[in-house]
């Protein structure tokens, strides 16, 4: 099986921005992805993480959120897209739709 998470998580209350900055709480966030050693890909709007199941990407968010837990008020949106018998998706669906437009580039 194979999970995409697409999420986006940033703290909406005063106490925990830089002006009107967030980025460095998702640093913390993006920090934690990273040392999970999933598949993710980073994104201006968002993060996308390939799990395995969807308890993992559960836990991912959960985790995502503990990152942020000192803040009054956390936003987040969440999509997932499930699908049995696949893996490596992430890298995969960008893979096809290049080569549909006649590129040949690996990730």
């Amino acid at each position: 099986m194979s999970v995409l998470l697409e999420f986006a998580m940033f703290p909406t209350s005063a106490e925990c921005r830089e002006g009107s900055s967030v980025s460095h709480k998702v640093a913390k966030i993006i920090d934690m992805i990273d040392q999970s050693a999933l598949n993710y890909q980073l994104t201006p709007m968002g993060t996308i993480v390939e799990c395995e199941s969807v308890k993992e990407a559960l836990g991912i968010v959960e985790r995502a959120y503990e990152q942020l837990e000192e803040c009054e008020r956390v936003y987040s949106t969440i999509k997932l897209d499930i699908r049995k018998g696949k893996l490596e998706r992430l890298d995969g669906k960008i893979a096809s739709i290049e080569s549909k437009l006649g590129r040949n580039v690996k990730h």
